[in-house]
């Protein structure tokens, strides 16, 4: 019972929402495909001891070694989507789910005079289905619905314009009963027919506007002729198609062989969600993270990843729908849907996307790993204590303006955020890096060492050769060199660099080190980046706004907060200006934009 692999503190991290869970093995195959109303407590159970019951359940459990996600908008998509997965994957632990018993369809038949029938078997030429349903419960009533509304044959007789003609077929007893208009005998006319069957469609697509108004005008009707009883009739009906429900965004028939790219991104990292919808239902889902070299666009990522995934995914569907704009390619139909069910997927496809990138955002290893890595680095780096308390710096300017820095603080691995530090640099002029890391690194320590606080086991700076020297010199200036140690790392090849050795250190690309490095020294990027944005726009508002005569702190903080930005109050209206500061306020400001925007050595940032 104690010998489970898979670690079980990352559980607090999983959501409180309905999805599907998929269980991987050490050869990242699924070999379990579960659904959740709420994924946070299901999955924890299977890590109880009272939930591990039977040795099937103990056996699958201890091959587990990560689970993926994948986050719907109800328990009903949850459960239609595990069924459209288990098919696909036909995972070892679950069920074996064969087509013929999938969950049932309502068809209207491909005939002269359709029918409205359930099956579970899905075939085009037969006719329009409509589903999945997955209570064969809910389904029958739906049936109900359209046969107390509407008089549909329910005979499979072949009421072919010969056969009616030759008088082949009599009226049943569903004709006597008022449940049928007898076309069998052509005493319903195929117009007439066609008109419900046309109704009955608008229900179970979920188009209820068309139907409701129809029961609505013949009740008016009725009303007005003083015929009560029957606008009693139709009000009955406008009532129940009221109260009905129908559709589901995982399966939607009219939704057929589409792809769904969802992205979402932040300084560093883009996250892609990737849904396949095959013959209206969800086949395939995935998430992957791509790393920003150049600062590229989500449109530039997207481009790629679509590219790539022709190849990962076996071609790709001729329509596509996503969240940001793409040129048009000849063979694929992009679009960003902005309503309607493919909005619904394209939002969907968000959701998972964001999730994502929320669970690739915490940067924590789980504890039963914590000394292995950290027993792996100190080899690896060959330092002479366990690296439990690592601190990392980095700088950031643009072209030498608002210089500033970020220290982060690692402990056991685990981001320790209280101990997060910005810099603004002080004794530099301009964009020197080295006398910038020698200034922060001497300032932090030598407040540390008149705190007499814990000095860290490990500094990690973000640069080269150069920067590392330079933090070495703001060490040996403390008289604390050699009584800790410090690295650096170069950003174009992921080279360490040590202190005393005058050739980096290579490792390999898919150590545990290597990672733990990069991890610890993107988060010490972000917080600058983050810190510099911060600076640069607070620098850039001062600067232009406070120029304005007349303009004082509490009318700039109004026109941030509405407009957000320097370009977007300058390009704003006098009209929008004025609803915000006023009349002779808004005047002022739009005056002083024109007037800038007309000198030609001026330019509004």
């Amino acid at each position: 019972m104690k010998t489970i692999l898979f670690d079980t503190t990352n559980l607090s991290r999983l959501p409180n929402s309905p999805g599907i869970y998929k269980f991987l093995n050490s050869k990242k195959t699924i070999i379990y495909v579960g659904k959740a109303k709420n994924l946070k407590k299901r999955v924890a159970s299977y890590f109880t001891k009272s939930h591990i019951s039977n040795r099937k359940t103990l056996r699958m459990v201890r091959e587990i070694k990560d689970i993926e996600l994948a986050l719907v908008n109800s328990e009903f998509d949850a459960l239609l989507l595990e069924n459209n997965l288990i098919k696909e994957h036909q995972p070892k632990y679950n069920i074996n789910l064969k087509d013929d018993k999938s969950f049932p369809f309502i068809c209207i038949t491909n005939e002269r005079f359709p029918r409205v029938i359930s099956t579970r078997r899905y075939n085009r030429v037969d006719g329009q289905y409509f589903g999945p349903y997955t209570n064969v419960k809910s389904m029958k009533s739906v049936l109900d619905l359209i046969r107390k509304l509407y008089t549909i044959r329910t005979c499979s007789l072949n009421l072919s314009v010969q056969n009616v003609k030759k008088k082949k077929f009599k009226v049943c007893l569903e004709y006597h009963l008022g449940n049928c208009l007898g076309p069998c005998e052509a005493l319903q006319d195929e117009k007439e027919y066609a008109i419900e069957i046309e109704y009955i469609k608008e229900i179970l697509n979920g188009n209820l506007t068309a139907v409701k108004n129809h029961y609505k005008q013949q009740m008016l009707r009725t009303a007005s002729s003083l015929d009560f009883e029957r606008a009693q009739f139709y009000k009955l009906r406008f009532e129940k198609i009221e109260k009905f429900q129908t559709k589901s965004i995982v399966v939607n028939q009219k939704l057929t062989d589409i792809d769904v790219f969802g992205i979402v991104s932040d300084e560093l990292n883009v996250y892609i969600n990737f849904l396949r919808i095959v013959n209206g239902a969800i086949k395939i889902t995935d998430s992957i993270e791509v790393r920003k070299k150049l600062d590229e666009t989500d449109a530039e990522v997207l481009q790629l990843i679509i590219q790539d995934a022709k190849s990962t995914y076996q071609g790709l569907s001729k329509e596509i729908l996503t969240n940001v704009t793409l040129e048009l390619w000849e063979e694929i139909n992009i679009k960003v849907p902005l309503r309607g069910d493919k909005r619904k997927l394209v939002e969907l496809s968000l959701k998972n996307a964001l999730y994502f990138k929320k669970e690739k955002g915490v940067t924590t290893m789980p504890i039963r790993d914590e000394n292995r890595v950290l027993k792996g680095l100190q080899t690896d780096l060959r330092l002479k204590t366990l690296p439990k308390h690592i601190e990392c710096f980095d700088n950031s300017n643009i072209q030498g303006t608002n210089p500033v820095a970020s220290m982060v603080c690692f402990h056991n691995g685990r981001p320790s955020k209280k101990n997060y530090r910005h810099y603004n640099i002080k004794s530099v002029v301009g964009a020197d890096d080295f006398k910038s890391m020698k200034e922060i690194v001497n300032r932090r320590y030598f407040r540390l060492i008149e705190e007499k606080g814990p000095l860290p086991d490990l500094i990690i700076i973000d640069g080269g050769k150069g920067q590392l020297n330079a933090a070495k010199e703001a060490l040996l200036d403390l008289g604390i060199y050699g009584k800790l140690s410090i690295i650096g790392i170069a950003k174009r090849l992921e080279e360490i660099y040590l202190p005393e050795d005058p050739f980096p250190v290579h490792l390999s690309k898919r150590s545990e080190s290597l990672k733990v490095i990069q991890r610890i020294r993107d988060e010490a990027h972000r917080f600058a980046i983050t810190f510099h944005r911060l600076k640069r726009n607070n620098s850039t508002l001062e600067s232009s706004l406070d120029q304005i005569p007349g303009i004082g702190n509490l009318t700039r903080e109004k026109l941030l907060i509405e407009f957000k930005s320097i370009r977007k109050i300058a390009s704003a209206s006098i009209q929008d200006l004025q609803k915000i500061i006023g009349q002779s306020k808004g005047k002022l400001v739009k005056n002083y934009f024109e007037e800038k925007k007309n000198h030609p050595n001026n330019e509004v940032v």
